[in-house]
C-alpha cells in the first residue's frame, strides 16, 4: 500500500446521477463546482460553521444582555421596596400625628375631653396597626410559654405548671408572622 499525497474526497463514493440536481445531502450546502474541487467543498463546510458559530455567539451575548437587564430591574425593585415599604403604615399614622397636635393646640381641656381624645388617637393607631399586619401578643395568665413569641424575664415558683405564663408585663407584636418585639412574661417554674 503506498501512501497517495493527493487530497482524499470526504464524501462516501456514490453515483453522480444517484441524486438529481437540488437533492443533495443537507449536510451540504456547497456550490455546484465543489462536486470537482474538495477544498472548496471544505471551505464551504468550514464558512457555514462559521456563520452558526457568529450567530450563536450573538444568541449569547442577546441572552446575556437581557439576563443582565432581569438583575438591574431586580435590583431596583428591591431598592424601591426598602425606599417605600413602609409607605402604607406612614400614611396610616399620619392622622394619628395630626389628632395628637390637634389636641395639644386646645388650650382649655377638661380631662375628661383629653381622655375622649386619646382613645379616639388609640382607635386610629389600632386601625392603622390592623391595616398593616402589626398585631399584639399578649398572652394570658396560664398560657404556655412560646419562645418565639414570649421573653421570659424571670420565674417564680407557683401553682401553675412549669413554663406557663404567669403576668405578661409588657405586649409584644408581631408583622405578619414575624415577631417585632416579644411579650415580656413571668413564667411558673412549677410547684416547689
Amino acid at each position: 500500500m503506498t501512501a497517495s499525497h493527493e487530497p482524499v474526497d470526504p464524501r462516501p463514493e456514490t453515483d453522480p446521477n444517484a441524486h438529481p440536481k437540488g437533492d443533495a445531502p443537507d449536510f451540504v450546502d456547497a456550490p455546484a463546482d465543489a462536486a470537482e474541487d474538495p477544498i472548496a467543498l471544505l471551505q464551504a463546510q468550514l464558512d457555514a460553521a462559521l456563520a452558526e458559530v457568529a450567530e450563536q455567539k450573538e444568541a449569547v451575548l442577546r441572552a446575556r444582555a437581557d439576563t443582565e437587564n432581569v438583575r438591574r430591574r431586580a435590583q431596583e425593585d428591591v431598592s424601591k421596596a426598602h425606599k417605600f415599604g413602609i409607605e402604607s403604615f406612614a400614611e396610616s399614622m399620619v392622622p394619628v400625628k395630626d389628632s395628637l397636635e390637634a389636641a395639644l393646640a386646645q388650650a382649655d381641656q377638661t380631662l375628661d375631653t383629653l381622655r375622649e381624645g386619646v382613645e379616639v388617637t388609640l382607635k386610629q393607631v389600632s386601625s392603622a396597626f390592623e391595616r398593616n399586619r402589626l398585631t399584639e401578643v399578649q398572652p394570658a395568665q396560664g398560657d404556655k410559654f412560646d419562645p418565639h413569641k414570649h421573653q421570659a424575664i424571670s420565674s417564680v415558683p407557683g401553682d401553675q405548671p412549669a413554663n406557663t405564663i404567669v403576668q405578661t408585663l409588657q405586649k409584644g407584636y408581631m408583622i405578619s408572622d414575624r415577631v417585632l418585639r416579644p411579650a415580656l412574661v413571668i413564667v411558673s417554674a412549677g410547684k416547689a
